[in-house]
């Protein structure tokens, strides 16, 4: 079973998000904000696929990225990030921070199985 670490400071997207996720046979956890799950991801936790909002307190997604990047046990780990930010310029910011992909909020369940059965070669035919 695949583990999505899911960053948001949103109760709602991670309830709603994590509902989809584990729908899809995935083991879902979540963290409020970027320091929170730095700190996790700091102390071993390793997760297959790590996905943050941008726009979120004590530390943005962004930052997060770029964080997670420097840690050895994440520099291959795929980092979606998760927004209703869509302009080019944060997209760039992002890849160039580390992010593997980006989804525009809100995501429907479909687009998000879609992304998850490519990035974890996960069946979605089965979800």
């Amino acid at each position: 079973m695949k583990t999505i670490y899911l960053v948001d400071d949103s109760g709602t997207i991670r309830m709603s998000m994590a509902t989809i996720m584990e729908r899809a046979g995935c083991k879902v956890e979540t963290a409020n904000d970027g320091q929170e799950a730095l700190e996790r991801l700091r102390n071993g936790f390793k997760p297959d696929l790590l996905i943050t909002d941008v726009h979120m307190p004590r530390m943005d997604g962004l930052t997060l990225i770029r964080e997670a990047r420097a840690l050895p046990a994440h520099a291959r780990t795929p980092i979606l990030v998760l927004t209703t930010e869509s302009q080019q310029e944060k997209k760039d910011e992002a890849r160039r921070n580390g992010a593997t992909g980006w989804m525009v909020k809100p995501v429907t369940a479909d687009n998000l199985r879609a992304v998850l059965g490519k990035l974890l070669n996960l069946d979605m035919n089965a979800a």
